[in-house]
């Protein structure tokens, strides 16, 4: 797997808002609603034809990475792991994290 880095802008296809670039390593998802794009076959790559909407479904925690998001792609039900950046919505995490309790 190759990383390239992408760290560009883009309007959110899920809630609209628009994102800006991290400035520190490519950005991958909004950090609003925290919905990305199934645009990458390997990071950065920006290969994938599907190009359906990736739902966060789980949030998950690395000790080396932190909190990761899982993504479940919408339109082909690929899954996608990407680490959280640093102004994600962290209240949507957290209710992400205690929907995944119950």
């Amino acid at each position: 797997m190759t990383f390239r880095k992408k760290d560009s802008g883009f309007v959110c296809g899920h809630c609209g808002e628009n994102v800006e670039p991290l400035g520190y390593t490519s950005r991958n998802h909004c950090p609003k609603c925290l919905y990305s794009l199934h645009v990458d076959i390997d990071p950065g790559d920006r290969a994938n034809e599907c190009k359906g909407l990736m739902a966060p479904t789980q949030i998950e925690y690395n000790s080396n990475k932190g909190y990761v998001i899982l993504h479940k792609c919408t339109r082909c039900g690929e899954l996608k792991r990407n680490k959280c950046a640093e102004d994600d919505n962290y209240e949507l995490i957290l209710a992400i994290m205690k929907n995944m309790r119950i």
